[in-house]
């Protein structure tokens, strides 16, 4: 009998990709599993049953997860979003009968530029700068003490920067091209642990079947060792700039204020639906206080440009993936899962820059045809 797989955030960029490759590929019945009715626009191309459930929603989730053998957790978000999201995911599944969870971690838990010789058996803390290796450090730990209490299995894949299309690494990373305002710490001399979209797919794949595995965590990445300067020169010079051209940034730009996430926050749309009920008046009282308060520094591209590459800033998390010395190895998932990358970096590169131009972006048509006649030759 073929498997039900259920995949919880399945409107991202992670969980649509699984959703397209695992239906396509005909192995399992894919029920993707999304917070809102829109998150299913992508997944209804191929007739699938869909289901509607908020990732804190326990009942939801249980009736989501019905009939299901296994269950991605593909949910992104915000650190409370990634933590609290673990519970009432592990418990569903559970009073489902699932038999295997797959948690989409992150390589990040070693730390944005993780000392020489890091694997799954380094320590992991949770008091690094970064407030999202944080919650993923502990949503990791939560994951597994509930495993200890109930009969669903786990397995954890930790994945670097993810590549491919629809990636908002390379995607920004162009937009930002565009806008006048690129830049990198060293000249991207730093690695970047990256992993293809769809070798990561290919990893999620195998873990839902592979054998041994309950309660390991599996580092997944390309077999290349690839620098920053690698990930971003396709695009680059697939706009027509050069490479050489991206000034190194200034400095690191100071955290968020209040204000900052207090506006972030808002702007999510969820949060957008509630403020509409709050009372007009009440609205613009906020406002007024808030457009006053201090915010943080300056934005770095409000300056002439004469004078934006002296004030371009990078963040503290950019700041340390650029200094980043360790190529994380991804030994134990070939081991455990009999994991291959299935897509070269240069060829995820080709289609990277195929999708760009799709969604609008000014690729020269000329670089497009010189990349597949590489990856050909």
């Amino acid at each position: 009998m073929t498997a039900t797989i259920a995949i919880v955030g399945a409107g991202g960029f992670i969980g649509s990709r699984a959703v397209e490759m695992l239906h396509l590929s005909g192995d399992a019945v894919v029920r993707p599993v999304v917070r809102h009715a829109y998150n299913l626009a992508g997944a209804s191309r191929f007739a699938l049953d869909g289901r509607i459930a908020d990732a804190v929603d326990e009942a939801a989730l249980r009736a989501a997860f019905d009939g299901c053998q296994t269950v991605v957790h593909a949910i992104a978000g915000d650190p409370t979003t990634i933590v609290e999201s673990i519970t009432p995911v592990y418990r569903a599944a559970d009073q489902a009968g699932v038999r295997r969870l797959v948690y989409l971690s992150s390589a990040s838990v070693h730390g944005q530029a993780p000392p020489p010789g890091s694997d799954e058996s380094s320590p992991l803390s949770e008091h690094q700068p970064i407030e999202y290796n944080n919650a993923k450090v502990r949503a990791e730990g939560r994951l597994l003490s509930l495993r200890a209490q109930g009969r669903t299995e786990v397995v954890i894949l930790r994945p670097g920067i993810v590549t491919g299309p629809r990636s908002t690494w390379q995607m920004n990373f162009a937009r930002q091209l565009l806008a006048g305002r690129a830049c990198w710490l060293d000249e991207g001399r730093g690695i970047c642990n990256s992993v293809y979209v769809d070798n990561l797919v290919h990893a999620i794949r195998l873990a839902s079947t592979a054998s041994g595995v309950d309660q390991q965590a599996c580092i997944v990445g390309d077999n290349e060792t690839v620098t920053w300067a690698d990930l971003y020169r396709p695009v680059a010079e697939a706009l027509g700039f050069a490479i050489r051209s991206i000034p190194n940034a200034a400095g690191v730009a100071p955290p968020p204020t209040w204000v900052d996430r207090f506006h972030e926050f808002r702007a999510r749309p969820a949060v957008k639906s509630k403020l509409a009920l709050v009372p007009m008046r009440l609205r613009r009282t906020l406002e007024t206080a808030l457009s006053s308060a201090p915010a943080s520094a300056q934005s770095p591209w409000s300056f002439t440009k004469a004078n934006r590459t002296a004030q371009m800033t990078v963040s503290q998390e950019m700041a340390l993936l650029y200094g980043c010395s360790t190529k994380l190895p991804h030994d134990k998932a070939r081991g455990l899962l009999g994991y291959r990358p299935i897509v070269t970096f240069e060829e995820g590169c080709r289609r990277t820059l195929e999708w760009l131009a799709f969604a609008g972006f000014p690729v020269r048509p000329d670089y497009l045809r010189r990349a597949a006649n590489a990856v050909s030759g």
